[in-house]
């Protein structure tokens, strides 16, 4: 009986598990398409969301790009900048050379031949010295090259007797910028004239016998044939003094440097002139100056040649001249002139400088630091001198 009713229910059954799968059908149908919904709206929103990512890159680089050009911009302008602040501080420096009103400085014929007079007044006397120094240089201790530097000729050196460290560059036999580096290790370090302080002066140096000296710098100005020099205040930026070298037809000093027509030295005695004139061609003159009124004190004859001399200096009252070859070889001490007398020229040692590049165009003596400063195609060198005493030479 319970199995005909199984039977009989079968047919019955059927229609609903047939309904029952129909509901779950639709119900997957329903659940499958509202995911693809989703997947579609994500799809959209990743795509806008690419677009405007995209959009801000492209807005960010332009912005990028922009900056850039302004940065080059400013960069301009600053350079631009520099260069009319260093033009207006050149303007500022001429400014201040001319106010006040350098003296005058045109030659007078008269107070000149009064020079001349009273200089050959004075020529060749005997020699009364200030000091006690009586050194002069038995060798060439030691030399150390700092660098190269401007042309092939030029100066550098410090103030002889002042306590500044300040290094002071003449580039070139005729110029009228100075530059000014605050210290020995600024100089070596730095290889632009950039990083250096500028001094414009009054009127053009020529030559390469310049000097800095308690704290003013005594240069040579060429005026038609005469020579004049210039005493110009280094703290004020003005010319204190002028003089008219009281010395007829000048000519180059020395053989192998004949853009020098004067070279004005410092020593332990003061300040010096060596110059050469057309009575007296073969040999070098040396004249003492006074540092205040640029007077000529004394005059003399030195029996030192010009020929193949390029540089002299002075050293307690004792000229000594530095020659060469015309093809350049070892420099070296071949003429002492001490104006006391105390060293005949024959008893002074013959001083051998190291071979170098080629001749020296300068050669500045510090008398406090006892070393030459010298100038050897281009390169700074430092000299460092063994001293002895005059009698023990």
């Amino acid at each position: 009986m319970g199995l005909w009713r199984c039977l009989l229910l079968l047919p019955l059954l059927a229609p609903a598990r047939r309904a029952q799968q129909q509901h779950f059908m639709e119900y997957v149908e329903r659940r499958l398409t509202l995911l693809e919904e989703r997947i579609s709206q994500w799809h959209d929103q990743s795509s806008r969301y690419s677009t405007e990512l995209r959009d801000f890159k492209n807005q960010v680089l332009g912005m990028l790009e922009a900056a850039e050009k302004e940065r080059e911009a400013m960069r301009t302008e600053a350079e631009s900048a520099a260069v009319r602040v260093e033009r207006l501080e050149r303007e500022v420096d001429y400014l201040e050379t001319q106010n006040p009103a350098p003296p005058c400085v045109e030659v007078d014929e008269t107070l000149m031949e009064k020079q001349v007079a009273t200089a050959k007044q004075r020529k060749n006397e005997k020699y009364t010295k200030l000091t006690d120094c009586s050194d002069t240089i038995a060798s060439v201790r030691a030399m150390k090259i700092l660098k190269r530097f401007g042309s092939s000729s030029g100066l550098w050196t410090k103030d002889a007797v002042g306590s500044s460290e300040k290094i002071y560059v003449f580039d070139g036999t005729a110029n009228d910028t100075v530059y000014v580096f605050p210290r020995m290790r600024e100089f070596t370090l730095f290889s632009a004239t950039r990083k250096a302080a500028r001094i414009k002066l009054p009127y053009p140096w020529v030559g390469t016998g310049h000097l800095v000296y308690d704290g003013h710098l005594y240069y040579i100005r060429q005026q038609g044939p005469s020579f004049q020099v210039i005493k110009f205040n280094l703290a004020n930026k003005t010319v204190v003094d002028s003089s008219v070298f009281p010395a007829e037809e000048q000519i180059p000093v020395f053989g192998l440097s004949p853009f020098t027509y004067i070279e004005v030295a410092a020593d332990e005695e003061g300040l010096w002139a060596v110059y050469a004139t057309k009575e007296d061609e073969k040999n070098l003159c040396l004249a003492k100056l006074d540092p205040g009124s640029l007077d000529i004190e004394q005059m003399w004859d030195t029996p030192c040649p010009r020929e193949n001399a390029e540089g002299a200096f002075v050293v307690c009252g004792a000229l000594h001249v530095v020659y060469n070859t015309r093809l350049p070889s070892r420099s070296r001490v071949q003429c002492v002139f001490d104006v006391s007398g105390t060293l005949a020229p024959e008893d002074a040692a013959l001083v051998y400088f190291p071979k170098r590049y080629g001749s020296h165009a300068s050669l500045k003596y510090s008398p406090r630091e006892r070393q030459l400063y010298a100038w050897d195609d281009g390169y700074q060198i430092i000299y460092r001198m063994e001293m002895k005493k005059k009698t023990e030479v």
